[in-house]
């Protein structure tokens, strides 16, 4: 048990009984100590969520972080019932709007919503419980070590009497705030680690208004935007026919945009479809060919900023038995999530309104005020439920279209993009290519490393304190980034999704040429760098080899055979990033000429598990993103214009493509690391090391199925 003292008069819990009866109970995120109770309406309270009970025994959370699809709305009311021992059938929450008094880090990225507030709900949920605790033994005039809790009860041990939390909560309310509380012990848990639905799923199942795209506001405009390509400006607009079609109120530019806005969507995409518009030139003008020449010329530069160097690389090369080398290339992608951009926005005199969906909401109300040039108390944001997000939904460009036409029309507007807009209309991962190189001793032990990264638009496309740094004595990591008139941002997992696929498809080059079993390799170099390590190590030596021993023993490595009698073609990788550890084998088997991915074997450490259900569902959304976009996406440009604009022309991973997945977890109780994000960037190099292991052809390049290693298996 965790003993909880109070350490600041500052971040306080507040405690009100509300008209009705019951106990409110609010707590800081920042930090959730518990402290002195102050009677204030629920409605007013200045910290950053509430924990409430009403009389009839109903459990609500105010959730600040925006669901995007990482299931947050169900596992942080989990984390508060667990410890408050809770009825689950009792528990709701509530998507709160944003607001930086009450709340802190209203952010849906980095998989960083469950380490931030784990501490904060759990200890929320734990002085509640004591107070009902107390509450019990007043009414009972017994002491409150006769007291326990079970499922929405305050029972007494001697007696056999008990009491619901909601006969409890008023009382409870008038009671001081314990300056100590414990929390459970991990081995106690009975929600956390179970499985349990989704909260949204009745709504998304009937089709309740959830999502940006089904907000509706009575007397709002519609408009969609047409956009440049990227390298272009506005020339010239002919916009009468559009004006002319019926349910159109207007068409409007700003910043070489040109919206159409009108009474409903059908109306406003057929009146955009009508613009007559001419665009010129304002950048350079690149294609995917351009492209291609700038990697090299990076690669072969000296322009590079040093990320890391061990050692004396130099020497280490010389005087190697064996050096292998290779290039990975990754293109640009977009994010497509299933629901495109939209956001609502209502621009009047006494402040603006937002409404939609948005992984950072407090950066479309800052940049919201910024353009209007008033203060940010001035700008309400209110989160929808996001279709998807994948990243793309942490900048605010979206928002501000929306704000800028609501401006410019005086009225109430809904920006709604096209799959088209969604697809041509940026920010895409970042292009990048690199450049390994390995130097071998004579027993094949990697004495050298050498890593450059060339990007266009990704900054520092390494991870250079990453394995195996560590774990080399002669070491150097190093970048170069080309700015592009191509917007580009964060991509599920960024930088990582694609430079897993390339280090741990290097790695099993290396192994292969050390003549040396690919996992084994693997353990060697961690047991290097826990025994002698070289600089700075940046990862948790021993996680990762647990995930490592799990995923072997799991997908039985190298010991497995076929129908036939033949060993099955397992390839396997391993990746750390956004705090867990994730390892994987992928099986590959050749149908008609074709390998074909038929089973994926995943072990990850993320910590304490707090929902399997939707745990299991974040690790196989991550491995099929992650197959799919390794082996079909990708878009190229033309004199700056997107080619591919639509499904018909981009391709996405089958339902009859998706392999079986079996996921497992390691048991242990570390406090929960990231979950959304650390599943996809192993996936890619253990389904290219699995169909090298089928083929004999390595896969450098994405999207696989366009390479001409994989069109000549046969």
């Amino acid at each position: 048990m965790q003993p909880l003292t109070h350490s600041s008069r500052r971040n306080f819990l507040k405690i009100v009984a509300t008209t009705g009866g019951g106990l409110v109970l609010g707590f800081n995120w920042a930090d959730s100590e518990a402290a002195t109770a102050v009677a204030i309406a629920p409605t007013s309270v200045d910290f950053n969520s509430y924990l409430s009970i009403n009389p009839q025994g109903i459990i609500t959370i105010l959730s600040p972080n925006p669901e995007v699809g990482q299931g947050i709305k169900t596992a942080f009311p989990i984390i508060v019932a667990e410890e408050l021992d809770a009825d689950w059938t009792k528990v709701v929450v509530e998507q709160a709007p944003l607001d930086t008094k009450k709340f802190e880090r209203q952010v849906a990225g980095g998989s960083g919503s469950i380490p931030h507030s784990w501490e904060r709900l759990r200890k929320a949920g734990a002085t509640a419980r004591q107070m009902l605790i107390e509450a019990g033994s007043k009414r009972w005039n017994v002491s409150i070590s006769e007291c326990t809790t079970s499922n929405g009860f305050v029972l007494h041990a001697t007696s056999g009497r008990k009491l619901s939390y909601g006969e409890l909560a008023t009382d409870a309310s008038q009671l001081s705030v314990p300056n100590n509380v414990k929390l459970k012990a991990v081995k106690d848990f009975k929600l956390i680690g179970s499985s349990i639905k989704n909260v949204d799923n009745p709504k998304i199942i009937t089709g309740k208004p959830l999502f940006g795209l089904d907000f509706y506001r009575e007397g709002m405009l519609f408009a969609m935007i047409q956009r440049p390509a990227f390298g272009y400006k506005l020339k010239s607009l002919n916009a009468e026919a559009a004006k002319a079609m019926a349910g159109i109120v207007n068409v409007v530019t700003f910043e070489n945009n040109v919206a159409v806005v009108g009474k409903s969507t059908w109306q406003v995409k057929k009146a955009k479809d009508a613009l007559k518009i001419e665009w010129e030139k304002a950048d350079a003008l690149e294609s995917t060919a351009d492209h291609n020449r700038i990697f090299k010329e990076l690669l072969d530069g000296s322009g590079a900023t040093v990320r890391r160097k061990d050692g004396d690389v130099d020497t280490a090369f010389k005087n190697a038995a064996k050096v292998v080398k290779a290039e990975y290339q990754c293109p640009f992608l977009p994010h497509n999530p299933l629901e495109p951009m939209n956001f609502f926005a209502h621009v009047r005199p006494d402040g603006v309104e937002l409404v939609g969906p948005t992984q950072t909401p407090e950066l479309a109300r800052n940049e919201t005020a910024k353009l209007l040039g008033i203060t940010p108390d001035k700008v309400s944001v209110q989160l929808t439920r996001m279709g998807g997000g994948f990243g793309r939904r942490l900048k605010a460009d979206y928002v501000i279209e929306a704000v800028q036409v609501s401006k410019l029309v005086n009225a109430p507007v809904k920006v709604i993009w096209s799959r088209e807009d969604d697809m041509t209309g940026g920010s895409y991962r970042p292009a990048v290519r690199y450049r390994f190189e390995a130097a071998l001793d004579a027993q094949g032990n990697m004495i050298g490393y050498k890593l450059r990264g060339a990007s266009i638009n990704a900054g520092n496309s390494t991870r250079e304190d990453n394995f195996p740094a560590g774990a080399v004595d002669n070491l150097l990591i190093d970048s170069v980034d080309h700015k592009s008139p191509i917007t580009t941002g964060p991509w599920r997992a960024p930088i990582t999704n694609f430079l897993a696929f390339a280090e741990q498809s290097f790695i099993d080059e290396v192994a292969q040429a050390a003549g040396k079993d690919p996992v084994q390799f693997r353990l060697e170099l961690l047991d290097k760098a826990k025994q002698k390590p070289t600089g700075a190590i940046k990862y948790d030596i021993d996680r990762m080899k647990g995930v490592i021993e799990l995923a072997v023993e799991k997908s039985g490595w190298g010991k497995k055979k076929d129908a036939n009698g033949k060993p099955v073609a397992q390839g396997f990788s391993v990746y750390f990033s956004h705090r867990s550890y994730v390892a994987q084998v992928g099986e590959v088997v050749i149908v008609k000429g074709k390998p074909v991915v038929q089973k994926v074997y995943s072990a990850a450490d993320c910590g304490v598990v707090i929902n399997q259900s939707g745990s299991q569902q974040q690790v196989r959304g991550c491995i099929i993103d992650g197959i799919g976009h390794a082996m079909y996406g990708n878009i190229t440009f033309k004199d700056g214009v997107p080619e591919q604009k639509n499904f018909n022309e981009y391709r996405l991973i089958r339902l009859n493509e998706i392999p079986e997945i079996d996921v497992h977890f390691v048991q242990n109780e570390i406090d929960p690391t990231g979950l959304g994000e650390p599943s996809l960037p192993p996936a890619g190099g253990a389904v290219a090391n699995a169909i090298f292991k089928a083929t004999g052809k390595r896969l450098r390049s994405q999207p696989f199925a366009e390479q001409e290693e994989f069109k000549g298996v046969s």
